[in-house]
């Protein structure tokens, strides 16, 4: 029997994994290993390894390597903790494949840990760019430590290859999160109030930024001018999620949380959603603002237009409902308002039933079943004359 070990570090990213990790646990020729890491195994982050095994995933291994410091120098010691931990897990569960997702840096920790271990990597998402972040360099250094990828457009796998990868490993099955939208339906207005605590007034908006590590701005800065744009603007609901644990994500916290407690009532912050609330939310909500993968990607599949500010997410492919704004208040407020027009969010809709007819978690265990690793991965050389 094959041993799948699926890793996963964020709530963010255990949400896209989830149904990859179902349809892993339903093969009868696979057997699957989840290993936690990061922030599901830190109470200030909401402790969300909970979240995982009350779904009835049984945590075969955690990986605990964030160190309380955020710096620069402390991600980069977590970094290493992370490195050896996968190292001494992976010793343990021996796997035959690792699944990885993304472009964390625990993401990165685990993909060394198994190329020194010569376990093949099979990683999703790859090929995406997102500029304005380090995590644009970490995604292509796992590609390259990758030996099957699992892409979400055409134009990511053709970047892939660009790299350097076989075009037979090179698998576009659709972005992740599609499953999640329709193989589960999204809870009701009146359910998703009721596990909130609170009533959603309208307009709502969901609020989620990230520290963007390249930017000339500090994460205080930049936090400053999203929340000085929100200052006076007339809003139902604003409901804020936790920042990441990039550099400056714990500044960035509790700038939001001043802010909460200055305005009261309008403002909720929820340290962590979960899988299920996150994407009910957005699909009840007027707008998605901030800076997060998900107002790329699952918002405009959820029907919701998004205001993507900074150039955290430069270099991803977005549909027309995605505004990308600068740090300017003056252009946010701009964006949020035209963001409230009806023909925004029907225009949101559209995009959704149109995307929303694959089955990606079925079609990469399909090809987990049969995929024969190699021994030395081969270099591809584009044809000459191929831009």
């Amino acid at each position: 029997m094959r041993k799948i070990c699926v890793v996963t570090g964020t709530r963010a990213e255990y949400g896209l994994l989830y149904w990859l990790m179902r349809e892993i646990q339903a093969a009868g020729d696979l057997e699957l290993q989840v290993v936690a890491t990061g922030t599901h195994l830190v109470p200030r982050f909401g402790e969300t390894v909970r979240e995982i095994e009350a779904d009835g995933f049984a945590i075969a291994g955690r990986v605990d390597m964030l160190l309380a410091s955020d710096s620069a120098e402390g991600v980069g010691k977590s970094l290493g903790l992370g490195t050896i931990g996968f190292a001494e897990t992976f010793a343990r569960l021996r796997p035959d494949v690792v699944v990885l997702l993304g472009d964390r840096f625990e993401t990165l920790a685990a993909a060394q840990a198994a190329l020194v271990a010569r376990i093949p990597v099979a990683h999703l998402h790859g090929g995406e760019l997102t500029q304005g972040a380090f995590d644009d360099a970490i995604r292509h250094a796992v590609t390259k430590m990758a030996s099957l990828h699992f892409v979400s457009y055409p134009v990511y796998r053709d970047r892939v290859i660009q790299l350097g990868e076989v075009p037979e490993t090179v698998h576009e099955v659709g972005p992740a999160c599609i499953d999640s939208l329709t193989r589960e339906p999204l809870l009701g207005r009146e359910d998703l109030e009721k596990k909130l605590g609170f009533p959603l007034v309208a307009p709502v908006g969901v609020v989620t930024y990230h520290p963007e590590t390249l930017c000339s701005l500090s994460p205080d800065e930049q936090v400053r001018v999203l929340l000085g744009a929100l200052e006076g603007f007339p809003w139902g609901t604003w409901v804020f999620t936790g920042s990441n644990a990039d550099t400056g994500g714990t500044c960035i916290r509790e700038q939001i949380l001043a802010f909460c407690a200055r305005h009261g009532e309008p403002c909720r912050f929820v340290e962590s959603l979960g899988r299920r609330l996150y994407p009910a939310l957005v699909a009840a909500s007027d707008v998605v603002l901030g800076n997060s993968s998900s107002g790329i990607v699952e918002a405009p599949l959820l029907g919701t237009p998004t205001v993507n500010v900074g150039d955290r997410q430069k270099g991803r492919l977005r549909p027309p409902t995605v505004l990308d704004v600068p740090f300017d208040a003056g252009r946010i407020r701009e964006a949020l308002s035209f963001c409230l027009e009806s023909a925004m969010k029907g225009q949101a809709r559209r995009q959704r039933e149109e995307a929303c007819r694959r089955n990606p978690a079925a079609e990469m265990v399909r090809i987990l079943r049969t995929w024969k690793p190699g021994g030395t991965k081969g270099f591809y050389d584009l044809p000459r004359g191929r831009d």
